[in-house]
């Protein structure tokens, strides 16, 4: 395992297990122990629910509804196409391998059970179901190391075998950069499944600096670009980001889908801790 990404599990592994960062209360209600509320019976219901006490002030059947604490399935599906093989402070890779170390080891902290997966042109499965501490170090090293020069991102096929794949109602972070997402539509997978998308961007590629002459190569489709990065072409670039992440996050509110992110410089376990709050 590389010096760094070591260092990175070290970190990461102390600050989840020294601090509980999330909770398992799920967003169901159901069987548990935090009262939520009193309300009128319904036919079915099962009749040892029903609040007597209540049901006799009342003159009808109330039942008591708690939040069910329950165990998590939890999904982590980085996206690794050729545009995270980037960073001006950190590549976009390093970072997605430390927020998927994150998500595993507050996993594993809480005795929910993950799965991982890698997606680009398709899904892949990485680590079987587990509540395994290893399971998470040798996820992030896959992550990390990963061959993602070249590969492309088919968000239409990711969508698609992610709601096949995954049948039981889970929880679901999808992490990538998020760039070309004209046939992104996480709709179907999110009414069934809480999806949670965690955008990763180094702050360049949004607002690019003056750099006159340059030579650019990407490093998913190899297309060469060589001229001057002057203010002109800058502008533009900047104004067809805008518009990518506009209809990035309607997408994501039109579907119900939480979302945040996290640039190359940022501490990531602090923007992660927001999120699990």
């Amino acid at each position: 395992m590389e010096k760094v990404l070591k260092k990175i599990l070290i970190k990461t592994k102390k600050a989840i297990f020294s601090q509980k960062i999330g909770n398992n209360t799920s967003k169901f209600k159901g069987e548990g122990y935090d009262f939520v509320e009193l309300r009128e019976y319904e036919d079915g219901e099962d009749i040892r629910k029903i609040d007597w006490v209540i049901s006799a002030k009342m003159q009808k059947p109330f039942v008591k509804v708690f939040l069910a604490q329950r165990e998590l399935d939890i999904n982590i599906v980085p996206i690794l196409g050729g545009s995270v093989h980037f960073g001006t402070f950190r590549l976009k890779q390093e970072v997605i391998a430390e927020v998927c170390a994150i998500i595993g080891y507050s996993s594993c902290s809480q005795g929910d059970t993950y799965s991982s997966f890698i997606a680009n042109e398709s899904i892949e499965t990485l680590t079987k179901k587990t509540k395994k501490i290893l399971t998470v170090d040798a996820m992030a090293e896959k992550i990390y190391n990963y061959k993602t020069i070249g590969k492309k991102v088919n968000y239409t096929a990711i969508s698609e075998q992610l709601f096949g794949k995954i049948r039981k109602k889970s929880i679901i972070f999808i992490i990538g950069d998020f760039f070309n997402t004209e046939n992104l539509n996480l709709k179907l997978l999110a009414k069934k499944h809480e999806v949670i998308a965690i955008v990763i961007r180094d702050k360049f590629e949004e607002k690019p600096s003056l750099m006159g002459s340059v030579h650019f190569t990407d490093p998913q489709t190899f297309q060469k670009f060589d001229g001057a990065l002057n203010a002109s072409l800058i502008k533009e670039y900047e104004k067809n980001i805008y518009n990518n992440d506009e209809k990035l996050y309607r997408n994501f509110k039109s579907s119900g889908i939480e979302f945040i992110k996290i640039y190359t410089d940022d501490n990531i376990l602090v923007k992660m801790i927001k999120l699990f709050q």
